[in-house]
């Protein structure tokens, strides 16, 4: 469909998705523009890179090349609201519009795809996957929902038969994706504006797994709510994990290094590799590693190149990112938006510094979100010695009444604790000492995490 199409525009275009699939079509010869509601630094790549990007929804703002419908496609991701005016324009002229889900399901139909799932997990567990493919003979594509560090992107080109892709739930995504190899990383309640129940996700997760080709491979994580029994027409069905020798992809012989990663033996039915060690810290991402492992074992991928992977792997940008890291102060970035990400993140860290004292900044994302797991938010924010709780995120939301940060605050009984607006965290930040600090949500906190370290810890 997209084919025809010499100008592609986007509608949302600073998403991390969006972006990578901007990326995609800039590199192959279209002419590429579009909206977002702010200017970001992966914006500012993204105009580096030769695209028309405009932050104020103007149809004057939409370039003139761009407004003929006949040789331009419009590619909308869900944040998009119904009354933004571009897209009433786009509609009412009578422009092809693609979702963001169709396009990567149309990108990606004629090669042979890993789809990396799950509420949590799936970003890493993606850009993991895709750098052990890197770096073997097999070589991939990758499409990722985060800014790989290795590769300081979050597309990856090469020529494969192979595309790697981060299989998004939100809004049925995955359900345009055909895969060939599908992982589940989680499934927990997230997402309840459009799914209304856990059971619906769960449902939407079981379709997923429908989608995999004939003869393709499911690999799940040994212990989330999934029953292999229910899943038809698949022969090939594995389970991993980190603490169950009983899976059939599993880690051994774990220790904990100094740095905070992790050397293992990783245990297949098609082997055993020997003294891995991790290039990134925190058991989250040793499952992580584990899942990506298991991909490659079906792969049958060399173990010295994947011994190699693993150890040079660099993590991605906004995943227990590390911002500062000395004996005297570390201060960490994390995108966690989710009460299960959260504890992952709080509970490695905790793990890395068992002695010392946790500062947790969050600024929550949605307000329905907020809605539904305010007391699961406290529980796991309670795991930090310190918390300081930003406004919500609306993100796509209007404001819902009585929901707000406070909520959560309320509930939180263990941690010390405190409130501010974004704008004045500086301002509350300053005088007070830190030890460990980690910054969590998926909203724009990020954008608070230069000034932390020039203002309150003098850091350039």
């Amino acid at each position: 469909m997209i084919g025809g199409f010499q100008n592609i525009y986007f509608l949302g275009i600073g998403g991390i998705g969006m972006s990578a699939l901007a990326r995609y079509f800039k590199i192959n010869g279209k002419n590429v523009a579009g909206y977002d509601k702010t200017e970001t630094p992966l914006t500012c790549d993204l105009v580096k890179e030769g695209m028309d990007v405009h932050y104020t929804d103007d149809i004057n703002l939409i370039p003139a090349k761009y407004l003929n419908p006949e040789d331009t496609c419009v590619v909308i991701t869900p944040a998009i609201p119904v009354n933004h005016l571009e897209w009433q324009y786009f509609i009412e002229k009578g422009f092809t519009i693609v979702k963001r889900s169709a396009v990567l399901g149309m990108i990606t139909r004629n090669s042979k795809t890993v789809a990396i799932s799950g509420t949590h997990g799936k970003t890493t567990t993606t850009t993991i996957t895709s750098h052990i493919l890197m770096q073997s003979e097999l070589k991939c594509n990758a499409f990722l929902g985060g800014i790989s560090k290795n590769y300081n992107s979050n597309l990856l080109l090469a020529k494969s038969d192979y595309t790697v892709v981060e299989a998004d739930e939100y809004d049925r995504s995955f359900l345009q994706l055909n895969p060939e190899i599908a992982v589940i990383t989680s499934i927990d309640a997230d997402h309840l504006d459009i799914y209304g129940t856990y059971e619906n996700i769960q449902s939407a997760f079981y379709d997923f797994v429908e989608r995999i080709n004939k003869n393709g491979t499911l690999i799940y994580k040994k212990g989330i709510l999934f029953k292999p029994e229910k899943v038809k027409n698949i022969i090939n069905i594995y389970n991993y994990s980190i603490v169950d020798e009983n899976a059939d992809f599993y880690a051994t012989d774990i220790e904990k290094l100094d740095n905070g990663c992790y050397s293992f033996s990783f245990v297949s039915p098609y082997g055993r590799i020997n003294d891995l060690k991790m290039g990134v810290p925190g058991i989250m991402n040793l499952e992580n590693t584990v899942a990506a492992l298991s991909v490659a074992s079906i792969l049958s991928l060399p173990l010295n190149s994947v011994k190699d992977a693993v150890a040079t792997f660099s993590g991605v940008k906004r995943r227990f990112d590390y911002q500062i890291n000395t004996p005297s102060l570390v201060f960490i970035d994390d995108y966690a938006h989710h009460p299960e990400e959260l504890k992952a993140c709080i509970s490695s860290a905790r793990k890395i510094y068992p002695d010392r004292f946790i500062t947790g900044i969050f600024q929550p994302h949605l307000y329905s979100r907020t809605s539904d797991f305010a007391k699961e938010f406290a529980t796991s924010l309670d795991l930090l010695d310190e918390v300081i709780l930003l406004d919500i995120y609306p993100a796509r939301e209007l404001p819902i009444e009585g929901v707000s940060s406070k909520i959560i605050f309320d509930k939180i009984k263990k941690a010390s604790k405190g409130m501010c607006k974004k704008d004045d965290l500086i301002t509350y930040m300053k005088n007070k000492p830190y030890d460990v600090l980690i910054t969590m949500g998926a909203g724009s906190i990020d954008e608070l995490v230069v000034k932390i370290k020039k203002e309150i810890f003098n850091v350039e």
